[in-house]
């Protein structure tokens, strides 16, 4: 049986320019050398690959019928080529239920972890994305305070105040978090209840106000969000266990 070859492969840039069919940076034809080099059967697919403005490192892929579609974050339009294959075995590996080498996932990480990309997600997230929360102030606690009276207690007043608020949602898998490029913390609306104890969210917000402490670091191809620094201070909080051992019960 001869083996099908794609029509045409499509690799788009985001002012929708394509590029040269063939060339070693069009997207859409690296797609299909890897495709070809993992073995991933036949018929070979037609690859329509896009780069979009999303907010952040975004990449998708779907599989329709003899069709690849996938959308890659423009922040990678300028990738080099060795990354941009690297990327293309995951998104295909998971598409197609296969396992990704270690090789291609620690090349892809080693180039988004850079702390120039790092700070150009950061960028791209401020001007394109928007953080929504409800005031500091809920119906039970109040997040400013809180957040004053922790930095007095354990910052010396030292860290600047980012934007607090509550979720929109009532999550409870996702309690608290501290989001860098917008500055902001945020903590569950579903604990702003007289059900729950002060100290679970003074934790909480400690906790996030933490991670402005100590930011995420790398070490090679790794991002460490809790260091050994961040895990000591936290235990200074004076019911760290208590209410670690709140939160399982709460979370579970």
């Amino acid at each position: 049986m001869k083996d099908l070859q794609p029509s045409s492969a499509h690799g788009v840039r985001p002012a929708q320019l394509p590029l040269e069919p063939g060339s070693v940076r069009d997207p859409a034809t690296v797609f299909l050398r890897v495709f070809r080099r993992l073995g991933l059967g036949n018929p070979v697919p037609q690859f329509r690959v896009e780069y979009r403005p999303f907010v952040g490192l975004r990449s998708t892929i779907r599989l329709r019928g003899h069709r690849v579609f996938v959308r890659l974050s423009d922040l990678l339009a300028e990738a080099p080529p060795l990354v941009l294959e690297a990327l293309a075995e995951i998104l295909l590996a998971r598409v197609f239920r296969r396992r990704p080498s270690r090789e291609a996932r620690e090349c892809y990480r080693a180039y988004v972890l850079r702390p120039a990309m790092r700070r150009r997600v950061d960028e791209v997230r401020r001007d394109r994305g928007h953080k929504r929360l409800l005031p500091a102030h809920g119906r039970r606690f109040d997040l400013g305070e809180i957040f004053g009276r922790l930095n007095r207690r354990f910052f010396e007043s030292g860290l600047p105040m980012p934007r607090l608020g509550w979720s929109e949602k009532r999550s409870r898998s996702i309690l608290g978090h501290y989001d860098s490029a917008h500055g902001t913390i945020t903590i569950s609306r579903w604990l702003d209840s007289p059900a729950v104890p002060r100290y679970l969210v003074e934790y909480l917000v400690f906790h996030e106000m933490l991670h402005i402490r100590f930011p995420v670091v790398g070490y090679g191809h790794r991002r460490v969000v809790h260091s050994r620094e961040f895990r000591a201070a936290e235990k200074r909080f004076p019911k760290y266990e208590l209410a670690r051992r709140r939160l399982k019960l709460t979370c579970m």
